[in-house]
């Protein structure tokens, strides 16, 4: 039987690499191979300097260049297509092709980095590798999550060292008791979870700190504001009776302390000069007219100008 000149087909990745290769060497009219490499070779920014038997084996599927190699023959191709094909995307869509014939499945997928820069794919509407990945990894797709663990909150540790945490936990007790522990936690038996709320998101200590810095920022702002705005302690007065907004509850506890004719002649000569003289009591019925609202949008550490925001009852002019 004579022997065949044919020379043996690649498979698996290193197909699909190769058809890929084709797909592209068609759209971009079946350049001569001599002609690519001489295009390679024309450009400065591509360091491969292929020679045209190097492009025709990695098209034709005889061997797997370099990855150097592969991304030269792409952008080189890409912008022979008509219309011309961008440059880094068709590179970046046959870096994991290239890397799955080196590494296997797992080299098909993005690297974390990759994913963060370029996103899960699929915006064709096929399935990626990595949509694939990302759903079954996902938590959710395998357990009802406990609401009480999407509460907002502080912290305790950074990513880099949870994952670094987790990375110790998986080489001392193994990969499954990790992860068991893991979604055992997700749904809902964490520390804590008799509070209602996973450890350290409610503090009574925290919160009281929280609502002091709140009650001094706010206080601090006053005396800034009563220090340049004369009337403004008047004004804010009349602003917050016509407010017909104000809570009910509000308004009857306001309403209530104006009747202690005491308390507030005690409010009505708070001046910066007098702010150490008068009763707390005056100062949060100073607080309670002077601002409707304050809250944190911030997190701890940033500076307190950042961290709070003000609502006025009476607007802040604006600074000349």
């Amino acid at each position: 039987m004579p022997a065949s000149n044919t020379s043996p087909q690649p498979n698996g990745p290193h197909r699909e690499l190769v058809e890929a290769l084709q797909e592209l060497h068609r759209a971009a009219g079946l350049l001569s191979f001599r002609k690519v490499s001489t295009l390679i070779n024309g450009r400065q920014d591509l360091m491969s300097a292929a020679s045209h038997e190097t492009v025709r084996s990695a098209v034709n599927g005889k061997r797997v260049p370099r990855w150097e190699t592969v991304r030269d023959i792409v952008v080189v191709l890409a912008g022979q297509c008509s219309p011309p094909r961008d440059e880094e995307s068709e590179s970046a869509r046959f870096l994991p092709l290239w890397r799955a014939v080196r590494e296997g499945e797992s080299g098909a997928l993005k690297s974390f980095q990759e994913l963060v820069n370029g996103g899960w794919g699929g915006e064709d509407g096929k399935w990626t590798p990595e949509l694939v990945m990302g759903v079954m990894l996902n938590p959710f797709s395998a357990i009802e999550i406990h609401p009480s663990l999407a509460v907002p909150h502080e912290p305790l540790v950074s990513e880099d060292d949870w994952v670094r945490l987790m990375v110790k936990e998986i080489e001392e007790h193994g990969a499954e008791h990790t992860l068991r522990v893991l979604l055992h936690i997700l749904k809902g038996d964490y520390v804590g979870a008799e509070q209602g709320a996973p450890y350290g998101y409610h503090n009574p200590d925290r919160e009281a700190m929280e609502a002091y810095a709140v009650f001094r920022y706010g206080c601090q702002e006053i005396l800034r504001r009563l220090s340049r705005e004369p009337n403004l302690l008047a004004a804010s007065i009349r602003a917050m009776h016509a407010d017909e907004t104000m809570d009910r509850d509000d308004r009857a506890e306001m309403l209530e302390n104006e009747s202690d004719l005491s308390l507030m002649r005690e409010v009505m000569i708070v001046t910066p000069d007098t702010w150490g003289e008068v009763s707390e009591e005056a100062h949060h019925m100073v607080f309670g007219y002077l601002i409707k609202q304050i809250s944190p949008v911030g997190p701890l550490g940033l500076p307190d100008t950042e961290r709070f925001r003000i609502t006025w009852r009476v607007p802040e002019p604006p600074a000349a």
